[in-house]
């Protein structure tokens, strides 16, 4: 399986759960073992990152130095538990190539639990100092302030340093609070709860979670991709590339330490049966035939085992209704696993009826895609979901309903599948080469479209962003390499040009494991290496530049830090030569009146002001590192910022009212309305206010959608497009553009 995502740790946490926990109190506790198994996954997998993965030169044992600190920024990644003098102790116990030998030869990662328990130890006496501070009282009148975001900053240096970083952070979280309308009381008791949570969720951790923290700080030193998965994160990384999973298709939450069904995932067991709903509490939990057991306080991801299973055995469960509390309203639910499609995660679509300059109604097709997932090579990969064919099939529906032009948006989607990559790719071009991978040894291979056969030929526009990552920069940049769609969107994609390969470590030569053939077969953890280096079809890399849009417009992701450079360890830009292919990025005679159009556009409408207004207000929120810790002053900041997002919402209904018409096409019954949820710790209460598309998957004030539907139609207005083409192209008309010309003659 060859991937292509833009994060390590892009995975669903839909495995019929989202972790919502509320519940409270207990202490971490227990010491951590690693099983037998461990010990030849740590071995192999350093194996496989020296003798596999496309940067395998670059580390040495020196680097291992980097190992302990990026560990501890796992842990703490804001830098407020451990200590300076802690860094320096492991440092100085763990030595580079100590560490390296002690991993590569024994197996063994012992200083990811000895470093794991000062954590712990630091946690547990900072909420106890915590709790006790909440009730002497704070200061609001000074005119100190708090760093928001810690992340590169050192540790404290000292235990005192330590208690005056966290008598600002505890002002910053109250005050926070009395933003909020709080009293002060309910201010200490929602941030004392917030910090007995974090050691509740402390006491969940797994030895699996730990190693695959430490095992995937030593992979990310060969670069920012490479990682180590759990046996549990591996089976959900393939939930992820497949939308499939086997199980009742509910998603689960923690509240008081009691499983909440949170949602009701359609078409699934649980939504055909009918008697589940939202909001019912799971009290136990039994396997057909076995006595059931109660899961109040467990955690969740052992919940999620027991309820899921193999396809076609029931399960029962205990479940007290959400209508009344007590035993008076619980009842026994027997659900018969099964197959259970993520269709939210989908390709859909919907078309738009789009005004040109003189009122003219142009109907434009626009497909979105949010992954590209396809079926499991280790499966005959039957009823199982693809990319391709679900946008070949959306493609055919929109045909139907007369397009005279489509938009793909890529913009959220972070790769997937190589392989779809380039299928997909293929139905917008004759044939010929997508991708050129190098390999390590300087190996190139051309992947090629070899199916001659195009399932959309018309004007074609691609939506991209700063999270459009890997199979979406191959798509988009061998579309513009071969001059096929006209790419609109931030200033460049994410710049991620490496191609990843997941390997199941227990099925690695060398690495064996016994069990008895009566029991079910363990599970195993995996790796992601990245084992090869992606270019288009003209020689140019992805990889920390991007795919650079012919329009751009203007986006708050320009200023964030979100790109592949922004990652440590990314690997270097380069090219090699071009690929033979019969295409040629579009001429300047078709571009220029194009960005000439979308360019007056930006100058003139009232959206794109709008836009600019919330980007420059962003970007000033952006460039306040540190928070006043003064109440007053952080009152007459909040109104200040009140004003402008009471008037930027309604400018937003404005724009909302003058938005274009359209009607979904989707390849699953839409999903019920989802109820509004509430706001989780940390959440910014100055955030927009997202009322307007509350329950819609098309936003109504989409200003990148709306101007690439525009581009669109400037192309359906150019006379005569496919032979301006081939003449400045100096190449035969692509047959990708033949339905532009046959609409123009």
């Amino acid at each position: 399986m060859h991937l292509l995502t833009r994060s390590a740790r892009q995975f669903l946490a839909l495995f019929a759960v989202s972790v919502l926990a509320t519940h409270v109190q207990a202490e971490p506790t227990g010491t951590f073992e690693a099983p037998p198994s461990l010990k030849f996954e740590a071995q192999t997998l350093i194996r496989l990152l020296e003798e596999v993965h496309y940067n395998r030169d670059a580390v040495s044992e020196a680097r291992y130095a980097e190992v302990i600190p990026d560990y501890m920024a796992a842990l703490d990644g804001q830098h407020l538990f451990f200590l300076e003098t802690d860094k320096q102790t492991f440092i100085e116990r763990h030595q580079p190539e100590s560490l390296y030998w002690t991993i590569t030869s024994m197996g063994k990662i012992d200083p990811a639990y000895t470093i794991f328990s000062v954590y712990q130890k630091r946690v547990t006496e900072r909420v106890a100092w915590i709790q006790e501070a909440l009730k002497k009282g704070f200061d609001f009148n000074t005119d100190d302030s708090y760093v928001i975001d810690r992340a590169k900053a050192v540790w404290p240096a000292t235990p005192a340093e330590a208690d005056t970083l966290w008598n600002q952070r505890l002002r910053f979280e109250l005050i926070k609070e009395l933003l909020n309308k709080k009293t002060i009381e309910e201010a200490n008791e929602i941030v004392g709860k917030r910090y007995a949570r974090l050691l509740k969720n402390m006491s969940d951790i797994e030895s699996s979670d730990i190693s695959e923290m430490f095992l995937g700080s030593i992979a990310h030193l060969y670069d920012p991709h490479s990682t180590y998965f759990s046996a549990d994160t591996y089976e959900d990384f393939g939930i992820q590339m497949r939308l499939q999973l086997v199980g009742i298709g509910a998603l689960l939450g923690i509240e008081e330490d009691q499983c909440v069904i949170k949602d009701i995932i359609p078409g699934g067991p649980a939504d055909l049966d009918k008697q589940l709903k939202p909001n019912d509490k799971i009290i136990a939990v039994a396997q057909d035939g076995t006595e059931p057991v109660e899961i109040i306080g467990m955690k969740l991801r052992k919940i999620v085992d027991m309820i899921r299973g193999t396809k076609g055995t029931k399960v029962r469960l205990l479940v007290e209704s959400s209508e009344g509390a007590g035993s008076a309203t619980r009842k026994e639910i027997v659900l018969t696993r099964n197959v259970v499609n993520l269709d939210s995660s989908r390709a859909h679509a919907a078309i738009f009826e789009v005004p040109d300059a003189d009122g003219n109604i142009s109907p434009i097709g626009v497909i979105s895609l949010p992954t590209f997932y396809g079926p499991d090579i280790s499966s005959d990969g039957k009823a199982q979901n693809s990319a391709t064919k679900d946008i070949e099939e959306l493609i055919t529906r929109l045909k139907a309903a007369r397009i005279k032009g489509l938009v793909l948006d890529l913009r959220r989607n972070g790769g997937g599948l190589l392989t779809e990559a380039i299928s997909l790719t293929g139905l917008f071009i004759k044939d010929g080469p997508v991708v050129q991978v190098r390999s390590y040894s300087g190996e190139i291979k051309v992947d090629d479209d070899e199916d001659s056969s195009v399932a959309y030929d018309g004007p074609l526009a691609v939506l991209v962003s700063r999270f459009s990552a890997s199979a979406s920069e191959i798509v988009a940049g061998a579309l513009q390499n071969y001059g096929r769609a006209v790419i609109v969107g931030d200033s460049s994609t994410h710049g991620k040009g490496t191609v990843q390969t997941v390997l199941e470590l227990r099925k690695m030569p060398g690495l064996n494991f016994s069990f008895n053939t009566s029991e079910e077969e363990p599970k195993s953890g995996a790796t992601k290496l990245t084992v090869q280096k992606f270019y288009l079809p003209n020689g140019a890399s992805t990889q920390l530049k991007g795919v650079v849009p012919d329009i751009i417009l203007p986006s708050i992701e320009d200023h964030l830090p979100i790109g592949e450079s922004d990652l440590p360890h990314a690997l270097a830009w380069d090219h090699i030569t071009s690929s033979r292919f019969d295409g040629r990025p579009l001429s300047p005679s078709i571009l220029s009146p194009l960005i000439a159009a979308s360019v007056q556009r930006q100058d003139t409408l009232s959206e794109f002001a709008y836009l600019r207004r919330s980007i420059d207000w962003f970007k000033t929120r952006q460039e306040q590192k540190a928070v006043s810790l003064n109440l007053e002053q952080r009152k007459q900041e909040k109104e200040t910022d009140e004003a402008f997002k009471k008037a930027m919402k309604a400018e937003k209904k404005q724009l909302a009212a003058a938005g274009f018409k359209f009607n979904e096409i989707l390849l699953a019954p839409p999903a019920p309305p989802r109820p509004k949820l509430a706001k989780t710790d940390g959440e910014d209460e100055l955030g927009e206010d997202e009322d307007i598309d509350a329950n819609e998957r098309y936003s109504a004030v989409d200003i990148q959608l709306r101007e690439a539907l525009r581009v669109v139609t400037d192309l359906l207005k150019r006379p005569s497009a496919s032979a301006t083409i081939a003449k400045d192209n100096d190449h035969p008309a692509s047959p990708a553009w033949s339905h532009l010309d046959r609409k123009l003659q």
